[in-house]
């Protein structure tokens, strides 16, 4: 069985040592134990009632998350990044535009409408970086 406790130790490694770590590792080293002895007990040879036992125990996501090791990620703050890229967009979506009504209608300024719909976009990403700041 010295692989199946290779493998709880292998688990556990990243978990600071403690008392609660101790339990938890050896409850979870007994109950791999007598389920390979289970599964032995049902006809199967000792390595394959070995693996079928840890490849059907998993990982231990879980118990790290009570344990406290794992750390939630830091979402990073991208507010400021997003809205340097709508004002960008939106001024050469608005040129573009302008673009366009001087060259096929110079006589009827029209791309001041859509302009209007077009800088919604760095309006609504400078009250988002307002409310994270």
């Amino acid at each position: 069985m010295r692989k199946i406790r290779d493998h709880v130790d292998y688990l556990f490694k990243k978990i600071p040592d403690s008392e609660q770590k101790e339990l938890v590792k050896q409850e979870i080293l007994e109950n791999l134990e007598e389920k390979v002895y289970d599964l032995m007990a049902q006809g199967k040879e000792e390595e394959d009632a070995i693996n079928k036992a840890i490849i059907d125990f998993g990982d231990i996501d879980e118990i790290e998350k009570e344990l406290g090791t794992i750390q939630q990620p830091v979402k990073k703050n991208m507010t400021k990044l997003d809205l340097g890229f709508s004002l960008w967009g939106s001024g050469l979506i608005i040129a573009l535009f302008i673009f366009i009504n001087f060259y096929y209608t110079p006589n009827i300024i029209w791309f001041v409408y859509p302009t209007f719909g077009v800088l919604w976009w760095p309006l609504s990403m400078f009250y988002r970086w307002l409310r994270q700041k």
